[in-house]
């Protein structure tokens, strides 16, 4: 396997940017997934990595060695895509063995590699079946089987999992972990399911507006993300955000948030930001029912599974917290929040992280 390495990739379509001086490296071995909204690139840059398209600017290496300006089939990558890209007329073990055949593979070749894929993806009873007689799953373990057996340098994913149904995806993040875990491959892999990037991969690269927003592993990334956009877009239910002005009080530092008609005491540190406009970020699982300093008129209790959203409005600002399953209350009654200011995280009026 190898490193991929990205130096300053800038890609535009007319006069819309899709990529400016975007740099990333995955590791040899590595799982990085590239996460982000739809629209933001994602697919570009795979394209621009496998030599599918090409960048107006920057450099491309695999294994050290820049492959900025060869063809696909020498930049020794295997790419599977969002649609499963299967010939129908042919059986499993034919998908499966048509990118050796196609390389001049010897039959004991494709033979040896095509049963090596059968078992890595549990295919090994569907080999004589169509595509037709196939499950969506079933389909999709083919086609990175098809990438499988060419054994490339470096894999890349482009939404593979996005037709499957919920237990279907479930089951299939769990494959593909298994499968890296086996192959000790080199993985790019791109979605905007922050579900499968958290669950997936061993770093996550934060993709907005044409750049890179975070890279990391995915607990520094829900943690302490870099900016307003990472924050707002890592985690379900999404992060409170309150805007407001640090003021000094008699027993320290508080937020003042008109909007909302509040004042929420803040950690002793918070008094160096005394007289600044700031934005306080308080993930939903960080507010519970109890005694605290912040309060809502509950709107909404979302039931999931072992645990209940509360959806709570005060002023201006929709507030989202966390609660047992068995939480019950109507709607229209005001709800304590209980609070946990060592976790709270602050953002400047650029949106960046203070902390």
């Amino acid at each position: 396997m190898a490193e991929l390495r990205l130096e300053n990739i800038s890609k535009s379509h007319g006069r819309e940017k899709v990529l400016e001086s975007l740099s990333l490296t995955v590791p040899d071995g590595g799982f990085t997934i590239i996460l982000g909204p739809s629209g933001c690139g994602k697919s570009t840059l795979l394209r621009l990595v496998a030599g599918l398209d090409r960048q107006d600017r920057g450099r491309v290496f695999i294994g050290g060695a820049e492959v900025t300006g060869l063809a696909p089939k020498d930049r020794d990558v295997a790419m599977v895509f969002q649609s499963y890209a299967l010939y129908p007329h042919m059986s499993v073990a034919q998908n499966l063995a048509f990118p050796l055949k196609m390389r001049g593979a010897s039959k004991t070749q494709i033979a040896s590699q095509v049963e090596r894929a059968a078992g890595l993806l549990g295919l090994e009873g569907l080999l004589a079946r169509k595509p037709r007689e196939l499950s969506g799953g079933q389909r999709q373990r083919v086609a990175i089987g098809r990438a499988l057996v060419r054994e490339p340098a470096l894999f890349l994913f482009d939404e593979p999992l996005s037709n499957l149904d919920a237990q279907l995806r479930q089951n299939m993040r769990v494959e593909m972990l298994r499968l890296h875990k086996r192959l000790a491959a080199t993985m790019v892999y791109v979605t905007h399911d922050q579900v499968e990037a958290m669950t997936l991969g061993s770093d996550i690269a934060v993709l907005a507006q044409g750049r890179v927003q975070q890279a990391g592993p995915p607990g520094e990334i829900y943690s302490r993300p870099a900016n307003l956009f990472v924050a707002g877009f890592m985690g379900s239910p999404a992060i409170n955000l309150l805007p407001g002005r640090v003021e000094l009080e008699g027993g320290g530092p508080v937020l003042s948030c008109p909007s909302a008609e509040l004042k929420l005491p803040l950690p002793a540190a918070a008094a160096s930001w005394g007289g600044r406009s700031i934005t306080l970020g308080i993930r939903p699982e960080r507010l519970s029912p109890g005694a605290g300093p912040l309060a809502g008129r509950l709107e909404l209790i979302e039931r999931v599974g072992p645990e209940s959203v509360l959806h709570l409005s005060r002023g201006a600002l929709d507030l989202r917290a966390k609660a047992p399953a068995d939480f019950a209350a109507p709607a229209g009654q005001s709800v304590s929040l209980r609070a946990e200011p060592e976790s709270f995280l602050f953002f400047d009026q650029q949106g960046r992280r203070l902390v």
